[in-house]
């Protein structure tokens, strides 16, 4: 589950920060305030991808999601890609969850 949420967290990373020009160039938005939201959440992303291990950061994940969502509100398309980064760690958290309960239960019946 760790390795799949991080992939999608280090992608969601790469285009928070491809967003930055977007909101400055396209939706006029500031550029301290641009830098500051889409290069804050970069990080933010990259920084949970290393905290991981620990079981509340799939929390701050979920809240990472929520934030990228709520930047539709700077950048219309971005609703779209919250929506759909969202999706992917919706999907690799589920999934990773369900194949860690395969493995421990083939590692027990193998026993």
């Amino acid at each position: 589950m760790r390795h799949m949420c991080a992939a999608m967290l280090t992608l969601q990373a790469i285009i928070l920060g491809l967003s930055i020009p977007v909101m400055i160039a396209v939706q006029d938005v500031d550029p301290l305030v641009a830098s500051l939201l889409g290069g804050g959440l970069a990080v933010l992303c990259l920084v949970t991808t290393g905290l991981l291990r620990r079981p509340w950061a799939y929390w701050l994940g979920h809240a990472i999601q929520a934030a990228t969502i709520a930047l539709g509100l700077l950048v219309p398309i971005m609703f779209f890609i919250g929506l759909m980064f969202a999706a992917l760690w919706l999907g690799a958290f589920f999934l990773g969850r369900r194949i860690e309960a395969d493995k421990a239960r083939w590692a027990a019946a193998g026993e």
